[in-house]
């Protein structure tokens, strides 16, 4: 039995046809749940609505153009032969190449994938950036392999999908469970193929072979720059405002750092394992150093113990949910007591909550905004591949803080324009822009 699988001979036989209608969003059915996909629909045709779409650039929009789904087998330290899945969406490349992390999870799904793949469409078109929207994933629990196995598992993977992926084509970066050792190996598979160091197919890489400084904290760095300019125009002190930051990974443990350089208190902050809150403030220091003995954050001394449900509804000035997907639904919405949400994740927030949100008078940046820092500094990391020309860490913080700073503006004008919450102006821009270069470039 082959054990390392070769490039796809026939990509017809790996791609799924897409039959999604428009009639796929209607409401759910009693006792189904919705998909990201189904939010994320959901999430467009609002915007599509207004704008009046029409209804051909819509079809188009609502379907990713591509999926490849790969089934492939991994030889296991103990002789074992396990058999894995994994896909690779790809929404819309009118704007330029394929963009979006790959992600190793128990729980990824084709659904999942195209709905993030068309999230990072709107995403880039947001953020200003020359990308279409991607995804991928491979259904696997990384934490139960050693590190041979997830080095074969990534190799396998990505020689499976490098048909579809290339500087200038589709690409990836880390993502749930993936770091920049996963891009190492990704981008290293690739280069048997292309017989070249091609440093540009991924980016959240080393900085040894093309990584970027500032790649790891770009996320929360535009977070926090968000932040910033929302209160800006809504006139809060951030000297004189407290946060609650859901999630102390990544983009959260970050986001916490910058938001305390720019002031604000942080009273509380979360993981998988529960929260701790502090009312007199927690340190940035102080609950990293915590984590790092202990594996979490809970038990921070001088704390007390919350749910993650519990921080959401806390009285505080700002909420970051950083860590899952759809936690603020129409149950608790209106009990969120934040003047202002900064979504750290993606797709925290369900559209029925947005709506309750919206009435509350509270201002929420959307996902395709506020975590759009991660992607820009990825393009910023392809930019200096293909120059060979190396910026500092200040040098790319400054360009990250222009991108994001332009695109809160412009999202915050259409919004204003349109009457609507900021997710429904980032829509309304993001689509506007994408169906321009799409009818530039003929397709519609």
């Amino acid at each position: 039995m082959e054990i390392f699988p070769g490039r796809v001979s026939n990509l017809e036989d790996c791609l799924l046809l897409e039959t999604t209608s428009k009639h796929e969003a209607a409401p759910m059915s009693m006792g189904m749940q919705k998909t990201q996909y189904d939010m994320a629909l959901e999430q467009f045709q609002r915007a599509a609505d207004i704008m009046k779409l029409d209804p051909n650039v819509q079809e188009i929009l609502r379907k990713p153009r591509r999926i490849l789904s790969v089934n492939f087998p991994v030889k296991m330290d103990d002789g074992r032969i396990l058999l894995y899945q994994g896909f690779r969406s790809q929404h819309n490349n009118a704007l330029g190449p394929y963009k979006g992390g790959i992600r190793f999870h128990p729980n990824v799904t084709i659904d999942e994938v195209k709905a993030l793949s068309m999230w990072m469409t709107w995403k880039c078109a947001v953020a200003g950036i020359p990308f279409g929207g991607a995804k991928g994933g491979v259904t696997v629990n990384p934490k139960g392999l050693s590190r041979a196995e997830l080095e074969k598992l990534s190799r396998s993977f990505f020689s499976l999908i490098s048909e579809i992926v290339g500087p200038f084509r589709d690409i990836p970066a880390p993502d749930v469970y993936t770091d920049s050792q996963t891009m190492a190996w990704f981008m290293d598979e690739y280069s048997k193929n292309d017989r070249n160091n091609p440093f540009a197919v991924v980016t959240g890489k080393p900085l040894i072979i093309g990584g970027s400084l500032g790649r790891d904290s770009a996320t929360g760095r535009g977070v926090s720059v968000t932040v910033e300019e929302a209160a800006r125009h809504l006139k809060m002190d951030l000297k004189k405002t407290t946060c609650a930051i859901q999630g102390f990974g990544n983009v959260g443990s970050y986001a916490h750092m910058f938001l305390e350089e720019a002031g604000v208190k942080v009273v509380a902050v979360s993981d998988s394992k529960g929260g701790a809150l502090k009312k007199n403030g927690i340190w940035f220091n102080e609950v990293a150093a915590h984590k790092k003995k202990t594996g979490n954050v809970l038990s921070l001394p001088g704390s007390e113990p919350i749910t993650n449900e519990e921080l959401l509804e806390l009285d505080v000035d700002i909420l970051v949910p950083a860590a899952l997907e759809d936690v603020i639904t129409d149950e608790n919405a209106g009990k969120i007591r934040a003047k202002l949400v900064a979504e750290g994740a993606n797709g925290p927030t369900a559209p029925e909550a947005d709506d309750i949100l919206f009435k509350k008078g509270v201002t929420l940046i959307p996902d395709i905004l506020a975590n759009s820092g991660g992607v820009s500094t990825s393009y910023l990391e392809w930019v200096q591949n293909l120059q060979h020309l190396y910026w500092s860490a200040e040098e790319v913080d400054q360009r990250l803080k222009t991108i994001m700073k332009k695109a809160f503006a412009e999202v915050w004008k259409t919004s204003q324009e349109n009457n609507v919450n900021m997710r429904t102006g980032a829509y309304i821009y993001a689509i506007g822009k994408v169906t321009e270069a799409m009818k530039i470039r003929g397709w519609v």
